[in-house]
């Protein structure tokens, strides 16, 4: 089948599981995942793979960027006692028991690694579409974990290569070859996104500012590959810095359409990939001799039940490094809630296909059908099993509802709706506006300080009641002014024209807003660096700003 035609199949493949995901009231990617599966019996379809460089290359950079983008620094920092040894050491002890067991199910050891490299970490991509149903704490730490695991898993996978192909390995070689990866991906990551700042400080075109952002998770990962470092790591460490330092380099405009178009272009790659999984795990039963199935099969199965045993039993003696857990539910609830949304994704497949085929003689890699045929069996297994659990799972496990980012967005706009107030008549002389027109913002102001304020009485009040209710705050409604383009007319020469005219007003009005709109934002960055506000709580907040800065300005231009 032709590139266009496989391109067309896949749009219209993601289109058809959008549409019947909530109507089958599934997860979008297992719907997905089950149309590959149905895909595969098509004779025409039977001979498309999924190349890993295409994933690796094409897919991941883009995806993991986007996810790194929404990630909370604060609730990284907050959390890094439990990230940190859940991103490393969970990662190693899960490859080697999966290699373990494998290994005296009949895998060969070298195979069987390389196999625990393929499934040990969780799936970021998969985490963020199928976890947002969890409490927000909970699936923060659990997506931060997923963004930086698979850093480690590549360094099992690169260390077992090298075992399995016949090449040298010391301990000397494989301490470089961790030091390398994390700290190497580390630095390609903050050179990268210190390039992109010191390009977008110069830049003011919407277009050339997001072009701009699109090529940095693929120049990141370029410049780690360049120096054997880890591609995915560097990606994530430019994600993170550049969703820091965006908001002083960047336009409104250019904001609105990055979050926009990065949202829907990731979300049509994440559906295009689990259509793709799931003809790949045709394609790989297919190639599998049907005597070793049944064999196979117990081998997939027991790796599943070790990826569910491994992750509940370190959560449970790392109780110590992990700190406080967000809730206020029995721990193990939590713990279980945990395993069940550590899914498996696009990585493992990745890592599975690539695999060598020989090893350094020219001998046949022996076991690697087995992996991949093993790996495509535990996503598929994951999504079929832990997806459709998981909702029944988290209300079994009976965690509070988690509206502290209400809470916090809600309080945010409330602190710079008060400090803009308290600064409107410094603004206002700065500006030059007009009582008048200083009075009529104040009065604006108040009501729609008001507002927020009511809303944070009636959530409290909700919450006495027993049915804390979430209300989302975007802020007021907008206020444009009328009657802009009228002109009064004047009843003798006397009357100053130009100081009656709404025109006049509406001008004042809109420097002034804008002036308004600079304060609000400038403390919002502060309490952001601060950690007094969330990065996603600010991001929101922000977007409520410059949507509201996008009206004022367009008004403007279109002769308001």
């Amino acid at each position: 089948m032709e590139g266009l035609e496989v391109t067309v199949l896949l749009g219209v493949a993601v289109l058809v599981g959008t549409i019947l995901a909530p109507k089958l009231r599934l997860a979008a990617p297992l719907v997905l995942l089950i149309i590959g599966l149905l895909l595969g019996f098509v004779p025409a379809l039977r001979d498309i793979q999924l190349p890993p460089e295409t994933v690796l290359l094409l897919f991941l950079p883009i995806m993991l960027f986007w996810e790194s983008l929404t990630t909370s620094l604060r609730a990284i920092r907050r959390d890094f006692r439990y990230i940190l040894p859940m991103s490393t050491l969970l990662v190693l002890v899960t490859a080697f028991a999966v290699a373990g067991v494998a290994t005296w199910m009949g895998l060969p050891w070298e195979a069987a690694l390389l196999l625990g490299a393929a499934v040990a970490p969780p799936d970021a991509t998969a985490v963020a579409a199928l976890g947002r149903l969890l409490p927000q704490r909970m699936f923060m730490k659990l997506k931060a974990e997923s963004l930086t695991n698979d850093g480690t898993a590549l360094v099992i996978y690169a260390i077992a290569v090298s075992l399995a192909t016949g090449a040298h390995v010391t301990p000397l070689s494989v301490t470089w070859t961790v030091i390398d990866s994390y700290l190497g991906g580390i630095l390609a990551g903050a050179v990268i996104a210190a390039l992109a700042w010191l390009i977008l400080r110069r830049m003011e075109r919407t277009i050339t500012i997001n072009l701009t952002l699109v090529i940095v998770p693929f120049a990141a990962y370029l410049l780690a590959e360049l120096i054997g470092a880890s591609g995915v790591l560097a990606v994530v460490v430019s994600g993170l810095i550049v969703a820091v330092v965006s908001p002083q380099v960047t336009t409104p405009e250019s904001r609105i359409e990055a979050r926009s178009t990065l949202s829907f272009g990731t979300f049509v790659l994440n559906g295009a990939l689990f259509v793709l999984i799931g003809l790949e795990v045709q394609f790989v039963v297919r190639e599998i001799n049907a005597s070793e199935l049944p064999w196979l099969v117990l081998v997939t199965l027991a790796t599943v039940v070790v990826l569910f045993a491994v992750r509940y039993l370190f959560q449970l003696l790392s109780v110590p490094l992990a700190g406080r857990t967000g809730h206020s539910g029995p721990r193990h609830r939590a713990r279980l809630v945990s395993t069940m949304a550590g899914f498996r994704g696009a990585i493992s497949l990745a890592i599975a296909l690539s695999v060598p085929m020989t090893t350094q003689s020219g001998a046949p890699l022996a076991g690697r059908d087995e992996i991949v045929f093993i790996t495509a069996g535990v996503i598929v297994i994951g999504l079929l099993l832990q997806g459709p659990l998981l909702p029944a799972v988290v209300r079994w496990a009976g965690l509070p509802a988690d509206t502290v980012a209400d809470e916090e967005t809600e309080l945010a706009q409330r602190v710079l709706s008060g400090a803009a107030l308290a600064a409107l008549d410094d603004i206002a002389e700065r500006e030059g506006v007009s009582a008048e027109v200083r009075d009529r913002a104040r009065r604006q102001g108040y009501e729609k300080l008001e507002l927020l304020n009511a809303r944070s009485l009636q959530r409290q009040q909700e919450r006495v009641e027993g049915a804390v209710v979430g209300l989302p705050v975007r802020g007021g409604p907008a206020s444009t002014p009328e009657g802009s383009g009228l002109r009064l007319i004047a009843a003798s020469t006397d009357v100053d024209v130009m100081a009656r005219s709404p025109i006049v007003h509406a001008e004042e009005l809109r420097r002034l807003t804008l002036a308004m709109l600079g304060e609000k934002r400038e403390l919002l960055q502060r309490l952001r660096r601060e950690g007094t506000v969330d990065d996603l709580v600010a991001w929101d907040v922000q977007t409520s700003l410059d949507r509201e800065e996008i009206r004022v300005r367009g008004a403007r231009d279109d002769g308001a």
